[in-house]
């Protein structure tokens, strides 16, 4: 693919809604393209090339992709410093507590609600990554999102055996999906931040009662991001083969 479309072609809105806590929590929004609605979050290493690469994607595939910007800088990519960014954004992000999801995905959910309200749509797909992976379940507790992709969620850190959802959130979940039908969640075999104890935890959560409700997919090799920093965009890859799987997800849910 050529360089990707650069952030200073998209539209740029700011977007503030509360969190749990009573706060209220301002981002940036940008946003191209036309057609199905995506919100797509950013993961920890930032708004980088490859992001931008995958928002081309689904521009060109027929949707108008929107990016909030929740830390870091954009254009670039810095795991380190975006991690320290993070840590120091309590009332909006939980890193290592199990049990809830965090704040932020509250203003997440606002977002997407203001996104299918705005354009008259059906709803939105949302996809999370990394750190932002978890948030792409949460998010199916919402009624605009009818559909979600979670790229090697690896929140909450340390403890991979369990999630970062609530009891209520999970019930909510459950019955959306058994409505819905199944959401997608993916991870390299050798990633050591999503590790396999991760999608064990979802499987014995959400796959219940002889229902498939998330479907796991691991792929071959020892990388991360599937969607960015380690996608190879060459036919049959398993990487390119898991977006094209993701893109008729979507394209399906999100059929008028």
């Amino acid at each position: 693919m050529n360089k990707p479309i650069q952030i200073d072609q998209y539209e740029k809105n700011s977007f503030t809604a509360p969190v749990r806590g009573g706060h209220q929590v301002t981002h940036d929004v940008y946003s191209r393209g036309s057609g199905k609605l995506l919100v797509l979050i950013q993961e920890l290493p930032g708004i980088g090339q490859e992001t931008l690469a995958l928002a081309d994607r689904f521009v060109a595939r027929g949707y108008k992709v929107f990016l909030p910007h929740l830390f870091g800088a954009i254009g670039t990519t810095n795991m380190p410093a975006n991690f320290v960014r993070v840590m120091c954004m309590q009332k909006e992000f939980n890193l290592f507590a199990s049990g809830r999801s965090s704040p932020v995905v509250d203003w997440l959910k606002a977002l997407c609600q203001k996104v299918k309200e705005e354009h008259g749509a059906k709803g939105v797909a949302t996809i999370g990554m990394c750190l932002t992976g978890n948030f792409a379940i949460a998010l199916m507790a919402d009624e605009a999102v009818l559909a979600s992709f979670a790229s090697q969620p690896a929140v909450p850190l340390v403890l991979q055996r369990r999630l970062q959802l609530s009891e209520e959130e999970i019930a909510v979940i459950k019955e959306r999906l058994d409505r819905l039908g199944p959401m997608h969640c993916g991870r390299f075999a050798g990633d050591i931040l999503c590790r396999n104890s991760k999608m064990k935890a979802l499987d014995r959560t959400f796959n219940t009662d002889d229902k498939k409700r998330i479907i796991l997919h691991t792929l071959p090799g020892m990388g991360h991001s599937i969607l960015t920093l380690d996608f190879v965009d060459e036919a049959g890859h398993p990487t390119a083969r898991a977006l094209a799987e993701v893109m008729d997800y979507f394209d399906e849910s999100l059929a008028e």
